[in-house]
């Protein structure tokens, strides 16, 4: 099968260079146009940027010239790692002239006909794109980092029980920040309990995701109210985040992990080369998960759980853990376009 051409914008920043990780063998994407700031524009991708991923770089692909994010690009399909300063713009001009632009940007999460998407969650919001006024192109987002891990725990039990309210507090990974980050005095020896934006999206992210298609393309928002605090704390990769949760209805802790068990990935079901098998994993052991053991199952795309226990002011509390580069960003990312391309939306 010949393979779709892509393009990556933002290619020289952290994300970017995660997708060119993730995409540079793959059997569906081929990468064909790197794309970034003028202050790189014109130079050899190899020589413009700091590689810092542990994955060495494709020698082909660092031999490729970087054009300008805004000049005119011949892949169909955009994957985006811009900085949100200038996100939203460049990415409505690209859908605009006719690409996909599949974000890993803020910019268009909370816009009334654009798609949130975790795939095992809510392909059907999909169905948004026919909606959009862009013409042949269109915009799919992917969710905060933060927001993938927690939801996609919580989907297999929203879907069984109902959740009325949650508490979330998280304590994110130091690469959540990008490259090169906090400094070593911020964060060594350290945790910083504010992350600029996060709470926010944390507690209305996942009411868009979980909300209901309406038949004009738009989205009626679930109603779960979210309390979110957030941490920045001295681990490379892997966010754990501690939540406790309310149902409609009594629920015993046998039946949440046979939900968690039991739930099926829609993905992976597809032939979605990037779809774990079993997006969730439920740990028995008292100290599981953790970041540094538990961050790459399902090749950093499975959602770890563990720690059930009843609660004494919610119904029960436990631990999520989930990959934030990987399935929180550029892996995620990279589902949802399998997940287009398997449903012939984009070819």
């Amino acid at each position: 099968m010949e393979k779709i051409k892509v393009g990556i914008l933002g290619a020289t920043g952290s994300v970017g260079q995660k997708f060119i990780s993730l995409l540079s063998d793959h059997p569906v994407f081929e990468i064909h146009e790197l794309a970034a700031s003028e202050r790189s524009a014109g130079k050899v991708y190899k020589n413009a940027m700091k590689w810092i991923l542990d994955a060495e770089l494709n020698e082909n692909i660092g031999k490729k010239i970087i054009k300008k994010a805004g000049e005119k690009l011949e892949s169909r399909v955009l994957f985006s790692a811009l900085d949100s300063g200038v996100a939203g713009e460049l990415e409505t001009y690209y859908a605009k002239n006719g690409h996909a632009v599949i974000s890993n940007a803020r910019n268009h999460r909370t816009d009334p006909d654009v798609p949130l998407i975790i795939p095992e969650v809510n392909p059907e919001h999909l169905e948004m794109i026919k909606y959009q006024k862009y013409g042949e192109g269109f915009i799919v987002t992917n969710p905060n980092c933060s927001t993938i891990g927690a939801v996609l725990a919580l989907k297999p039990l929203h879907d069984k029980f109902g959740i009325k309210k949650l508490n979330i507090v998280t304590m994110q990974a130091m690469s959540g920040a990008g490259y090169p980050g906090l400094s070593s005095m911020d964060i060594f020896d350290n945790v910083v309990p504010y992350i600029s934006g996060e709470e926010d999206k944390i507690e209305t992210e996942p009411n868009k995701i979980f909300g209901k298609l309406s038949e004009n393309g738009i989205i009626e928002h679930e109603n779960i109210k979210i309390s979110a605090q957030c941490n920045r704390v001295n681990v490379i990769d892997g966010h754990l985040e501690t939540i406790q949760v309310t149902f409609d209805k009594k629920v015993e802790k046998v039946q949440i992990i046979e939900a968690w068990h039991d739930f099926e990935s829609i993905p992976y079901k597809e032939g979605c080369y990037s779809a774990p098998k079993n997006p969730i994993r439920y740990f028995h052991e008292d100290n599981y998960p953790q970041p540094r053991i538990h961050r790459n199952l399902g090749n950093g795309m499975t959602v770890s759980t563990g720690r059930l226990r009843e609660c004494k002011f919610f119904d029960y509390k436990f631990v999520v853990l989930s990959h934030n580069t990987v399935r929180g960003a550029a892996g995620g990312t990279i589902l949802i376009a399998e997940l287009l391309e398997k449903n012939g939306i984009i070819k």
